[in-house]
């Protein structure tokens, strides 16, 4: 009778708040995923995202998707901690014709140029925000009529392995 007049289904305290402690886990687990330390370029775990997130106060919002809580997650956590979006690697080739006018509008937006070929067109292999990348993909399509290309050759440049110690 309930549901009938109300339209809704009563959530328990209970299940209300393991669904919130489920999407809290989710969001620090994309947060760890996306994001480094910007000093050592390694990744944080999941535990200590989870800290760092009761430690900022954060509460979940249940009707909004765990990516864009994540997202603000990392922009709050910059003001307490040292935390960034991985970069993520790009090769991209253009025609010379278009090449070095297009490298000028591109640059602001690369945060690392790791090489520059100039032989028959001009290939760069670069680190960039994520942020950036459709932006970056939309100017390479338009300006080289389709010519260019872009590539992603990872999604995140981090350091793996164990900290050498002196």
């Amino acid at each position: 009778i309930q549901i009938l007049s109300k339209g809704e289904l009563q959530v328990s305290d209970k299940e209300r708040h393991t669904q919130l402690e489920q999407m809290f886990r989710d969001i620090a687990t994309i947060v760890a995923d996306k994001c480094v330390n910007p000093e050592t370029k390694r990744p944080y775990t999941v535990i200590l995202i989870e800290r760092a997130m009761k430690d900022i106060h954060y509460s979940v919002k249940p009707h909004k998707s765990t990516k864009q809580q994540a997202l603000e997650v990392i922009r709050q956590l910059k003001e307490t901690m040292q935390i960034e979006r991985a970069h993520m690697r790009l090769r991209f080739i253009l025609p010379v014709k278009e090449g070095k006018k297009l490298k000028e509008r591109i640059k602001p937006l690369i945060k690392v140029i790791e090489s520059e070929d100039f032989h028959e067109q001009l290939e760069i292999v670069c680190l960039i925000d994520p942020g950036c990348f459709r932006e970056i993909d939309e100017l390479i399509r338009s300006e080289t009529k389709g010519k260019g290309t872009l590539e992603v050759l990872s999604l995140k440049d981090v350091e793996e392995g164990d900290e050498k110690l002196e």
